[in-house]
C-alpha cells in the first residue's frame, strides 16, 4: 500500500487538495500498478507563519510580493 505525504503551508483551497490528491493516486496506478483503493494521501498544513523559505517566513515573502 503506497503511502504518500505532502507538507505545504497553508492556503488552497479543499477543491484544489482534492484535485491534487486526485492526481497523485493516478500517478500511482499508473506507474506502480497498484488500485487507487490502495493508496492513501495525507495533507500536512503548516500556517505561513510557521513555514520558512530563505530566512523568511512565508508570511514575510508574501507582504514582500504585494509591493
Amino acid at each position: 500500500m503506497p503511502e504518500i505525504t505532502v507538507s505545504m503551508a497553508a492556503g488552497r483551497t479543499d477543491e484544489q487538495k482534492a484535485g491534487m490528491m486526485r492526481d497523485i493516486t493516478q500517478a500511482l496506478v499508473k506507474n506502480l500498478g497498484v488500485d487507487a483503493e490502495a493508496v492513501v494521501i495525507q495533507i500536512n498544513e503548516a500556517p505561513l507563519s510557521h513555514k520558512m523559505k530563505g530566512g523568511k517566513t512565508f508570511v514575510e515573502r508574501k507582504a514582500a510580493q504585494g509591493k
